[in-house]
């Protein structure tokens, strides 16, 4: 019996084993050209018996495409991302496709560097949730390179000539801004990391669907209050970065200083954990003191007590949509099979998905209301 070398075979070693040429074996294990059945038979278990792997890089310049998606996002642990994530690799794994992940922690040059290597292994396609709305210029790359390109969660209002799959944010954010002014709350605050551009947010509400995430969540929040004829308060617009810690230490702050709030609305997942935290520390009772909205469903929400009432994002479809987006980019028009040219001419598509906001515990009517409502039962 002869024994298995330790190193990787080589393709000569696969052809003399089967007893055809080095091209015919190259045909075979490549996937092009015309080879006999038997002759294929021959080299299949040859290769089998030899444990011989194909060059990937060598089968990429013969196909024009390396099967693989590149996927680049700014917190991979954050959970909405993770769901994303997952979204994209069940839609291009079932079209044959494998993900490669970068996470930049929103830092523009590691996702400078995530592009280039991205460039380099000849990515078939990327989808990127990109750090900065006008940073954008290492793209152009990419469309040079005709690799298709869609843009994930983050719109950049500079490249409409990009495919894009984002969440409609600012109406997202009203539905649950206005859910608490029909419970008769009115001292509304809000904690997000977009808090210091209040004032160019205020005066863009218009462009609120170009806006990055938080720029736009806090932008629906102004449209709610605008469209209730409620002036803004800007004591009552909080900032926090997205730690936990620093937006509870930021909504204890609030409660302890102003105690006509009676509702807060977080504009993140980890904002809202915090904001969470903070209410229940604070000595008031929640919800019938304060109520609170939070974005993005996470398993905590259901767990607590009170639960929270949550705008819940499609993450996985986000994900999915842009997966089927980026396939459709990289299919030819005419044959409807990926050969490795983009689908580059027809023109771009942007896809914003909707938010639903779920009706939890963590929100009553305002308490005066809810005095008076008892007020009528005790005269009953």
């Amino acid at each position: 019996m002869r024994d298995r070398p330790s190193r990787t075979p080589s393709l000569i070693e696969v052809a003399t084993e089967a007893g055809v040429s080095t091209a015919t074996a190259g045909r075979v294990l490549g996937g092009y050209g015309q080879v006999s059945a038997a002759a294929a038979e021959r080299v299949h278990a040859a290769a089998t018996r030899l444990g011989y792997r194909p060059n990937a890089l060598a089968r990429s310049l013969i196909h024009g495409s390396t099967q693989t998606i590149g996927v680049v996002v700014t917190d991979v642990g954050n959970p909405f991302f993770a769901q994303a994530v997952r979204g994209i690799s069940d839609k291009v794994r079932a079209a044959g496709y494998e993900v490669v992940l970068f996470n930049t922690d929103s830092g523009l040059p590691a996702e400078r560097n995530a592009i280039r290597v991205l460039s380099e292994k000849r990515a078939d396609g990327i989808i990127i949730a990109t750090g900065s709305p006008t940073e954008t210029d290492h793209l152009d790359s990419l469309r040079d390179s005709r690799i298709p390109v869609v843009l994930l969660d983050r719109p950049v209002p500079g490249r409409p000539d990009v495919d894009s799959v984002t969440i409609a944010n600012a109406d997202s954010a009203r539905t649950a801004v206005r859910h608490l002014l029909t419970l008769g709350h009115r001292r509304i605050a809000v904690i997000t990391e977009a808090a210091r551009e209040l004032p160019r947010i205020a005066d863009r509400l218009v462009d609120s669907a170009t806006m990055r995430p938080s720029a736009a969540r806090l932008a629906g929040y102004l449209l709610a209050l605008q469209a209730a004829r409620i002036k803004v308060d800007p004591a009552l617009v909080v900032y926090a970065p997205y730690e936990r810690d620093r937006a509870t230490e930021a909504i204890l702050a609030l409660l302890a200083a102003d105690p006509t709030v009676t509702a807060v609305f977080a504009t993140d997942n980890v904002l809202a954990a915090g904001t969470y935290q903070a209410i229940q520390a604070s000595g008031r009772r929640f919800p019938q003191d304060i109520s609170m909205v939070g974005f993005d469903d996470q398993d905590w929400t259901t767990i607590v007590r009170p639960t929270l009432t949550v705008v819940r994002q499609p993450s996985y479809e986000l994900g999915a949509r842009a997966g089927g987006l980026l396939l459709r980019r990289m299919t030819t028009a005419a044959g409807g099979q990926h050969d490795g040219t983009p689908d580059q001419d027809s023109a771009p598509e942007h896809v914003r998905l909707r938010a639903r906001l779920i009706k939890r515990e963590s929100t009553m009517p305002v308490p005066s209301a809810v005095d008076a409502a008892d007020r009528v039962l005790d005269l009953r």
